[in-house]
């Protein structure tokens, strides 16, 4: 692709774009060029700016100063409307579908002229037969996953036929084969439409696989330029984080860069499942779930039997394809959901389930896999997200010390380097990586037993990967029982000091470090250990 289109002119050019929202620089002279037939990945950190820029774009946000061009010609894009009259399509991060609507009414929002379903189901038909994007125009988007729910977004964007299309970290809550066909269908429309396609991710592994080109930002500026065939993991990691990165950080990468392997192979900080040294942690368990078992309000089950332990500063990864436990794992220890069977002990003390604030109150901390639902509220400050649960020591006669409160987030806001103009911010303001800053901050904050960390670094760019992968270790050096629940193997891989393998709601096997093997792994996660059926 690159060498048919890479000496035409830009479809879409910005200049000089420029966004500060107060103090904050969001985008500082932005230089960007969209053209036909490429894929133009735009990477960079959690609050580099990408978002920002693509807004701008797309008429969300008026830029305090810069130029757009379409074709060569000045324009402003006041708001989306006009965005879409000049052929710009946008696919948000966060979905913008209404859950309680059908998938064709989601698709007829926002449409000019009289409603015509049966034709607006036609057209979906006709775009999921083009693009293999299969969608039942009559779901109910409150019943899709969100794999569907991304293709109701493309299709919606595709419906009114874009020249340009913008792809705000669209991968960040799809599985590896979500996003693999995600892929697919853009380079079909890519090498079939001549789209102009901007990538916006903090995912390296995703950016040299999709992309022609390659423009990096860092705290609001661009920082590198480069075409993808020339670009390399450990430059393009140092470019986005302003310093080199351990590579153990970054995942998927490794397997298509050879410098990055052999970096990774040499790199003293790496603590990967080459090394064989015992871990410091305690035989004794800090946190033992007995024979567990759960069934859901629909009769299904969701934990069956599962026995697992942790020892006191040790980390335990829970591996397995997800929709096998984790959720309904994390949700008990969490207070959420009462066992059916079983126990739960917190050094040697029996928790009571589905109780509020037992599990706290033993001492069980957790970090959950979505944030945005479960981890924080949004729309608080940081300073009062920093404070729940833990108010006893924030009250006096029965009501909240707003001075106690305040020196209380100053403090995490400096130990957790959370980046924030203060702690009165709205916790919406913050970046991805500082919102689980301080999810993390708020958790540790109450000095736990044990922490139950789910998904930690889902949707997390490479070096807030890197800090929390460090937080984990230094809280399981502290002494604290780490359980580490991630679809993501490499994740595990890194961290743990034991894995456990979760099947269908029951633990299927384990391994230490040491005994570690990839393939027999491999088997458990999927169902089928032939060690076992052998013997």
């Amino acid at each position: 692709m690159i060498d048919d289109f890479r000496f035409q002119p830009p479809v879409l050019e910005v200049d000089g774009l420029t966004k500060h929202f107060g103090s904050v620089v969001a985008c500082e002279e932005v230089d960007l060029a969209l053209r036909a037939g490429e894929i133009h990945g735009v990477l960079g950190e959690n609050g580099a700016g990408k978002s920002t820029l693509m807004r701008m774009i797309f008429g969300l946000v008026d830029p305090d100063r810069g130029v757009i061009r379409i074709d060569g010609e000045a324009t402003r894009i006041a708001d989306p409307s006009e965005a879409v009259r000049q052929g710009i399509g946008m696919v948000h991060q966060h979905y913008s579908l209404v859950d309680a609507l059908t998938v064709w009414e989601n698709v007829a929002i926002g449409e000019v002229g009289p409603l015509d379903p049966e034709k607006t189901r036609a057209r979906i038909r006709r775009i999921s037969w083009r693009y293999g994007l299969s969608v039942d125009p009559d779901a109910t988007v409150r019943d899709l996953s969100a794999g569907i729910r991304q293709r109701v977004e493309i299709i919606k964007c595709l419906g009114r036929r874009p020249r340009v299309i913008i792809l705000d970290e669209p991968t960040s809550a799809l599985t590896p084969a979500e996003s693999q066909y995600l892929f697919d269908v853009l380079l079909t429309g890519v090498r079939t439409q001549g789209w102009a396609v901007a990538l916006v991710s903090h995912k390296l592994d995703e950016i040299l696989r999709a992309t022609d080109r390659i423009t990096v930002m860092r705290q609001g500026r661009v920082v590198d330029r480069l075409l993808t065939a020339e670009a390399r993991v450990p430059a393009l990691a140092q470019a986005m984080v302003g310093r080199p990165v351990p590579l153990r950080t970054v995942t998927a990468t490794f397997e298509r860069d050879q410098v990055a392997r052999d970096l990774l192979d040499a790199d003293p900080m790496d603590d990967g499942p080459g090394q064989t040294a015992e871990p410091a942690a305690s035989t004794t368990p800090i946190l033992q779930v007995d024979n567990a078992s759960v069934k859901g309000a629909d009769g299904r089950v969701l934990l069956d039997g599962l026995s697992l332990a942790v020892g006191a500063g040790e980390i335990v990864g829970v591996a397995g394809v997800e929709g096998n436990g984790q959720t309904a794992l994390a949700d008990l220890l969490a207070g959420l959901l009462r066992l059916d069977d079983g126990t739960v002990l917190v050094k040697g003390r029996t928790v009571p389930t589905g109780v509020a604030g037992a599990m706290v109150g033993a001492g069980i901390a957790v970090v959950p896999a979505d944030r945005h639902r479960a981890g924080c509220v949004l729309d608080m400050s940081v300073a009062e997200n920093l404070m729940i649960p833990s108010t006893h020591n924030m009250r006096r006669w029965g009501l909240l010390r707003q001075d106690a409160i305040r020196r209380n987030a100053l403090q995490l806001i400096e130990e957790y380097d959370i980046r924030t103009s203060g702690p009165d911010a709205l916790l919406g303001e913050l970046s991805g990586g500082n919102q689980q800053r301080t999810v993390i901050a708020r958790a540790l904050s109450a000095s736990p037993e044990v922490m139950v960390a789910h998904q930690p670094t889902r949707g997390l760019d490479v070096g807030a990967i890197e800090y929390v992968g460090d937080r984990i270790r230094r809280s399981a050096d502290r002494g604290i029982g780490v359980l580490l629940l991630s679809t993501d193997l490499r994740e595990i891989l890194s961290l743990a000091d034991r894995v456990v393998v979760l099947h269908r709601g029951s633990i299927v096997g384990e391994m230490s470090r040491d005994e570690l093997d990839l393939p027999r792994l491999g088997l458990l996660i999927g169902g089928t250990d032939e060690e076992e059926k052998a013997s």
